[in-house]
């Protein structure tokens, strides 16, 4: 969200000041100082309740009226990284017990009840899923995209292909909600690939690579889901979209330039990069597949470099480690027809 525009004189000494100005140009007095100051006082009731996300989601609504050089900005980016794991440990209600008549039937019951949330977790990641969806510039940039890869592969191929590169996009923008962070929809480049803008930033190397490795855990999962079709019904043409599946979530793990894999790798240490490297000419060695060799050279490029972490952000490096297991399995599959499938 871009901040609130302004057209009004400054309160401080009357000089014009634009739209979408943070600070006066005479004076430099910030614009929104009196909102930040109910912001920050918000936020300060907020961290005396306790209601940590409520006071993260406060915080980085100041950010937005402010500029990003001001000695302000840095202290709520700071604030901001140390509520990241409390965010995390949060809860905000806790779950009520299951009715006597549903105690009574032992473990069917508890099977039912547990059931109940199971259903409320598929339907809320369903219910976000559908958001781009609702969104044309993500639609009209789909068919776009969609139509390229058609005249392609075909079809089929190219359906599945998109419906992979969106789920894997969404991931970002579910991460993203997350941390209270606003981003776009999904938007698609036909040829190219797909991005999502995001409306403001990561404060710690943390939070970037929870949604830089966001994508390939969505994408992931697509591809399983494709991969558990193709073992029900037979049909290659859901093997061959696993496949590919796996083949874009890996290569997205390059730790290159703005791909997920360099978001990731910034909450590594020097020995966390190198454990992947020797993971991922291990898995190389015994799968033949030829991206792992290049992501494997690049990160053990990364491992020597310098400005990484003194100690890796454990949560990241088990997620990026299971991701090149599962990923490099997928992209090892026996794709049977694989010539019809493309037609």
């Amino acid at each position: 969200m871009n901040p609130p525009k302004s057209d009004q004189d400054c309160s401080n000494c009357g000089a014009q000041i634009a739209p979408g100005i943070l600070t006066c140009p005479a004076c430099k007095r910030l614009v929104h100082a009196k909102r930040l100051g109910e912001l920050s006082k918000q936020a300060n009731e907020l961290r005396q309740a306790e209601q940590w996300n409520q006071e993260r989601d406060v915080w980085r609504g100041a950010l937005e009226l402010l500029p990003h050089h001001a000695p302000q900005s840095a202290k709520i980016n700071a604030r901001i990284a140390e509520l990241a794991p409390l965010c995390g440990k949060e809860v905000a209600h806790k779950s009520s017990p299951a009715p006597k008549w549903l105690a009574s039937l032992g473990v069917i019951g508890f099977t039912l009840w547990k059931f109940k949330f199971l259903l409320a977790f598929v339907a809320t990641k369903g219910k976000l899923l559908l958001l781009g969806l609702t969104k044309s510039s993500t639609i009209f940039s789909m068919f776009l995209s969609m139509g390229v890869y058609w005249s392609i592969w075909g079809w089929q191929f190219a359906l599945g292909f998109i419906v992979m590169m969106y789920v894997h996009e969404m991931g970002h923008v579910a991460a993203l909600r997350h941390l209270g962070i606003r981003a776009s929809a999904p938007m698609f480049v036909p040829g190219l690939g797909a991005f999502v803008r995001l409306e403001q930033y990561p404060s710690s190397v943390r939070e970037e690579a929870h949604v830089g490795l966001a994508g390939p855990i969505w994408g992931l999962g697509a591809a399983l889901a494709s991969y558990g079709i193709f073992l029900a019904t037979g049909m290659g043409i859901f093997a061959a979209i696993a496949q590919v599946g796996g083949l874009l979530n890996l290569f997205n793990l390059l730790p290159f330039w703005q791909l997920d894999g360099a978001r990731g790798i910034r909450a590594l240490s020097r020995k966390g990069r190198g454990l992947l490297t020797l993971e991922m000419v291990l898995a190389w060695t015994i799968t033949g597949e030829a991206m792992l060799l290049l992501v494997g050279l690049v990160m053990g490029f990364r491992a020597m470099g310098s400005g990484a972490p003194e100690t890796s952000d454990r949560r990241t490096f088990i997620e990026f480690s299971l991701l090149l297991i599962v990923l490099s399995l997928l992209c090892s599959i026996q794709v049977p027809g694989l010539e019809a499938a493309q037609n």
